[in-house]
């Protein structure tokens, strides 16, 4: 059995999708620091993210640059930030944040609350936004 990233990769858990090609993914955080945080992840199972390829690595952060982009222009944000910490879930996996000050960046802060129709609409709205880029 694989990851929980891997199970929602094949389906197997829901999620909520903004994005996905043939090697990455992408979808809402469930325990979101601020509205619009989202995980970028290679579809392929590796636990650290420095362990990838360095073409592989490179492409997750082109494929997390557009994610970033269809975010910003779904959600009101100065900036996106970009965190990988990598010790909650043992499969590599990049933290796209919309952030207005440096403090919403902060992973120990009380997280949002969102419906799953807030998620399911704001999950789509990114996904439009990403599919225009």
């Amino acid at each position: 059995m694989g990851t929980i990233f891997t199970r929602i990769v094949q389906s197997e858990i829901p999620c909520y999708k903004v994005a996905e090609d043939d090697r990455f993914f992408a979808f809402l955080d469930i325990n979101p620091v601020q509205q619009g945080h989202t995980l970028v992840i290679p579809k392929r199972e590796t636990d650290y993210i420095f362990d990838l390829p360095p073409d592989e690595a490179g492409a997750l952060f082109v494929f997390a640059q557009k994610v970033a982009k269809a975010i910003k222009q779904v959600v009101s944000c100065k900036r996106i930030g970009v965190a990988v910490i990598g010790l909650e879930v043992p499969h590599a996996h990049i933290h796209l944040v919309p952030l207005t000050h440096e403090g919403d960046l902060d992973f120990s802060k009380h997280r949002c609350s969102m419906t799953p129709e807030a998620f399911t609409e704001l999950a789509k709205q990114i996904a439009h936004s990403f599919n225009t880029i």
